[in-house]
Parts: C-alpha cells; structure tokens; sequence
C-alpha cells in the first residue's frame, strides 16, 4: 500500500483529520472559535470541552486561546518579526541569520543566495524547503510547496488566533545542521510563566521510511514515561544530554516571563544555542497524552490569567 493511500484512509478514520481539512477550505468560516474548538475537541477526546473549570493542558490551551489575546502575540509568532523581539532578550548571536525576505515565490532571486539555505513561511508550519546543494534543487517543486504554504490559513485550521493577522511571507534562512551532520535536531521547551518544567527532541523527521520520534525529559533530563503525538525513539535511552541545556533553559525562562505558557525552541549546534520558534499552543492542544494523567500533569503547570 502506498504512502499516499495509507494518509487518505488515515484521513477519512480521523474527525480532527477531516475537520482540519474542512476547515481549510473554509467550511466552518462562520462558525464561532468557540463553537468550533468544542466541536473539535470532543472528535479528539471524545467528551465535552469545559471551559468554565478546564484542568488538563489540552482544555487550558483552548481557554487560552480565547481568552488571552495580547496583540503582541502576533508578533511572537511570525518567524520573520520575532527574531527582533528575541534578539532584544537574550542576544544577536543566538539568530540563525535571515538571507531575505519576499511577498511571492517568484520575487526570490535564487542567484543571490549562497549554495545551502532553508526557505520557510512566515506564518505557517510544515511548509519548509530545505536546499543542501542549490544546482540539485527542483525549483518547481519548491515553489509548488511554498505557494501551498502561503495560501494556508494556520488560524482558520484550529483558531490559533495569533496567526490570524501574520504577514504571509517567505524567508530564507541560513542551512545548517547539528553533530549528526544530516539534520537538525530541535529541543522544545514548555516553560509556564518564566519557568521551565519539561522538553522534547524531535527525531527521525527527514527520514522518509520513519515516522517522526518525540522524546520527553524533565529538566534534569530524566527521560518521562508518556507519548504526545508521536512514538518514542526506540533508543531514546542513547539520547545525549544536550550541551546547551542550561542555556536553553535560562534563555526559555527569559522569553516565557509573563506568559501563562509556551513551547520555546532553540538548536544546539556543536554546543552554541540558538533559538528556533515560539509556539503557544502545542499541537494546537488536540493530541492525546498517553497515559492521560500526564494532560493533568502538564495542565497543573498553567495558571489561567483572569478574563
């Protein structure tokens, strides 16, 4: 069975699946935000969203999404806008570089670009070209790519508002990769309010026969007993202690001050820290925690703001 068939029929056995779809294409544009993350989160879960006394982290994520809207979030969550903001808090050197920014795939002079670099949306996740050798890249294929990412309507997927207002734009960054010297690995940290409880590393996410792999650590980097979304590494226990940990904690701590929570990325390239992304509602709160005490565990951490 094909990869392409093996996603349709993942598609049409899943209602968040279908849901997101739908909603692309503009199927529930008149139904409320509120309206529309009750209807997703019971296909999710199975059981009513509970706005009035939310305890899990997947029914305090969509509180927060109706209830927190600082206009600044928009900004923190452009991945061409935030990279100022970041800066001003913990430094220029911890800023993959920016090599230009366009409205339109076709505005990108390609013969100005260094022979390595990462193309991305500003506004989107998921639509990443990355060029390792420039007279090897399949520049229509590209382009179909970053075109779909730039009609993608992050907000209208799962009404994670702060995307809502986002200049769609795309950015060239800077190629690199991390000790492995094929990709690069990213460490995720969900920090509540300046503090700093738990991160993942994302693995296996170039490698088209494996699927994704999502480890989890305390700060100690004790590795913790649950899946989010993906399966554990099957060697997780081979998993290396970041050098950059500490750093990567502090700088997390810094950027999440004053936020009720947040995921902070950052790379640790042979052992210098630099920051990847800011993103306030991990799998938009609509993934399982299995075992589901841990969806308590990580909602015991958030402290609702008042209304």
């Amino acid at each position: 069975m094909s990869n392409i068939v093996k996603k349709a029929i993942g598609v049409l056995k899943s209602p968040k699946k279908r849901t997101i779809i739908l909603a692309q294409r503009g199927f529930f544009k008149n139904m409320s935000d509120e309206d529309f993350l009750k209807m997703q989160f019971k296909n999710v879960f199975g059981y009513p969203l509970d706005l009035d006394n939310p305890k899990t982290y997947s029914e305090k994520l969509q509180w927060l999404k109706l209830y927190d809207r600082k206009p600044e979030y928009t900004m923190m969550v452009d991945k061409y806008e935030v990279k100022k903001y970041v800066a001003s808090k913990i430094g220029e050197e911890h800023i993959i570089k920016t090599l230009g920014v366009w409205d339109h795939f076709d505005d990108i002079d390609f013969a100005q670009l260094p022979n390595q670099f990462v193309l991305k949306c500003t506004h989107d996740s998921g639509g990443l070209v990355i060029c390792a050798d420039k007279s090897k890249l399949d520049l229509a294929a590209a382009k179909k790519k970053i075109e779909k990412s730039l009609k993608n309507d992050y907000y209208m997927q799962n009404r994670e508002w702060p995307y809502k207002n986002v200049k769609r734009r795309i950015i060239a960054e800077e190629y690199m990769v991390d000790e492995s010297g094929y990709e690069l690995k990213d460490y995720k940290i969900f920090a509540f309010d300046g503090e700093a409880k738990a991160m993942f590393i994302a693995s296996d996410r170039t490698n088209p026969n494996e699927e994704t792999k999502f480890d989890f650590f305390d700060m100690d980097f004790n590795h913790l007993p649950f899946t989010n979304g993906h399966p554990n590494s099957k060697e997780w226990d081979k998993i290396k202690r970041p050098k950059g940990l500490d750093e990567m904690k502090k700088y997390a701590e810094i950027l999440s001050k004053g936020l009720p929570e947040a995921r902070i990325d950052f790379y640790d390239i042979n052992g210098k820290v630099y920051f990847g992304e800011i993103t306030f509602f991990h799998w938009s709160g609509f993934e399982r925690f299995e075992p589901a005490e841990w969806d308590k565990k990580f909602g015991s951490w958030i402290t609702l703001p008042t209304k």
